[in-house]
């Protein structure tokens, strides 16, 4: 190997550009601003390094019956067997049965933006979403059972001392119906993960945007292919 080269340093490397970009955003200064840097860096650093089966984007998600999600800030979708997403006024659309993941994306983690976050991710998981069987070389496979929609907020400081602890898991723990986070990121502090109905991990370590993806994209492997949509279900809103 080349003198000077490390996997260790490429992910510190990685760490640094993601936290570089969202400070940026930062001296922006007006609010709105702020958020729209923070919602395009996170999704620009999705669709740049998650597998290309997968595509990133802010927009709303549609069911077949003709409901919407609340607004979105980063929708990880399926690339390769999705048939459509629907763009209006550079608005963008995605059927529900595509969605593999979404996230609120802040500058700043506080209790306000995590019920948020619950709020957007429960109006997603309550669409409808349609599975149909596949062909295979085998025949007919069953439809696939839908899989759990991913939630959770990405940011990239806290209000909280310490940021990752008790005050953010009591946060996370509160119930909203269908509203739960799975798995989150404060990129200058750390990365949660949930690890069952009602508890979650809390990981203040270094470089943690490293880390937090390289989590997301296990979940997202077990999560494996996207159902096959019913076209002719969205086609009766015609």
């Amino acid at each position: 190997m080349s003198a000077g080269w490390s996997l260790e340093r490429l992910f510190a490397d990685f760490h640094e550009k993601i936290a570089r970009e969202l400070a940026s955003a930062r001296m922006l200064g007006h609010p709105t601003a702020q958020g729209d840097a923070s919602e395009k860096t996170w999704n620009e650093v999705f669709n740049h390094y998650l597998p290309k089966r997968y595509e990133a984007r802010p927009g709303f998600v549609v069911d077949s019956l003709g409901n919407f999600s609340q607004q979105i800030d980063v929708i990880i979708h399926d690339r390769q067997y999705s048939p459509f997403v629907f763009s209006f006024k550079r608005i963008d659309v995605v059927p529900a049965e595509s969605v593999y993941a979404v996230f609120e994306a802040k500058q700043e983690l506080t209790a306000e933006y995590v019920s948020y976050a619950k709020i957007k991710a429960a109006s997603v998981r309550k669409l409808h979403r349609t599975s149909l069987a596949a062909q295979t070389i085998d025949g007919m496979s069953r439809p696939k059972p839908l899989h759990h929609i991913i939630a959770g907020i990405l940011t990239l400081s806290s209000v909280w001392k310490p940021a990752l602890g008790d005050t953010l898991n009591g946060h996370l723990r509160a119930e909203v119906a269908n509203g739960i986070l799975d798995i989150g990121c404060v990129a200058d502090a750390g990365w949660f993960n949930r690890i069952n109905a009602t508890e979650y991990e809390l990981h203040s370590v270094t470089m943690p945007a490293t880390r937090f993806l390289f989590e997301l994209i296990a979940q997202l492997q077990a999560i494996g292919t996207a159902p096959m949509l019913d076209v002719r279900a969205y086609a009766s809103s015609i």
